[in-house]
């Protein structure tokens, strides 16, 4: 990263936000760390996602899937999905507008080897700049903007007209501010106290609103479900804490 990278200007960035995970950018691939409950949400969003891209877009056989799909990662933080896309085959390309996030992810892609596109920016900048994916993910994001009308905005102006955008996210609901909140900030520690604020997470049909206005239709909706004692998550029909939504851009939308 050069001197001269320096955040994305964007009304829908929050820079209260981008401070919390700039102070924990260190430990993005720290699996006990701060960010313990993305690396262990992380094989279940992936086996969910790839399923969706099988079933809605041109995707290969064998262990390269993802081979000949553009791909853009969104709120990219420090690569913990954007690595295991590339290994899929897709050429990736993540963004975040916190440079410290990218510093990090930027090594961790060096020492691993892989070849991926990390850029300090936004979705509604690149959306401008013309760039248009066949994939775009944004993965536990949205709950961290102020305006997710103008993010899913953004999502879908990156997106290609039949494009897939897929989300996750809390909803807001009193199990998830007991789960995300209460137990993963003050009972267990997992993550910084006032990581999340419970009344930016959205209910499902929430969501989907903001995503048909936007020119997407929702086209996929998985819970996740966190196991104690196996301490891992799994896909589940309800999605009252955590979950996912994948909608696809309809060819006549003009989001921007």
């Amino acid at each position: 990263m050069g001197k001269a990278e320096r955040p994305a200007a964007d009304e829908t960035v929050d820079r209260a936000e981008l401070d919390k995970f700039r102070a924990m950018a260190q430990r993005w691939w720290d699996p006990h760390g701060p960010l313990r409950p993305l690396h262990l949400m992380n094989p279940v969003r992936i086996e969910w996602l790839l399923g969706q891209c099988r079933s809605r877009l041109p995707c290969g056989e064998g262990w390269r899937p993802l081979s000949g799909l553009r791909v853009l990662d969104v709120g990219c933080g420090g690569g913990l999905l954007a690595e295991p896309l590339a290994r899929l085959g897709a050429a990736v390309t993540a963004i975040d507008p916190e440079p410290a996030n990218l510093a990090i992810a930027r090594e961790h892609a060096r020492a691993t080897g892989l070849a991926i596109d990390y850029r300090a920016t936004t979705a509604e900048a690149l959306a401008a700049e013309g760039g248009r994916f066949d994939l775009v993910t944004a993965l536990e994001v949205v709950e961290h903007v102020p305006d997710p009308a103008g993010f899913a905005r953004a999502l879908a102006g990156c997106a290609r007209p039949g494009g897939l955008v897929v989300l996750s996210t809390l909803s807001r609901t009193l199990a998830a501010w007991v789960a995300a909140i209460v137990a993963a900030e003050y009972l267990l520690g997992w993550l910084p106290r006032g990581t999340h604020r419970w009344g930016r997470f959205l209910r499902p049909s929430e969501l989907a609103r903001h995503l048909r206005a936007a020119g997407l239709r929702p086209v996929g909706l998985t819970g996740l479900a966190f196991e104690p004692a196996y301490e891992r998550f799994t896909l589940t029909r309800d999605p009252e804490i955590n979950y996912m939504l994948a909608a696809i851009r309809e060819p006549a939308a003009d989001p921007l």
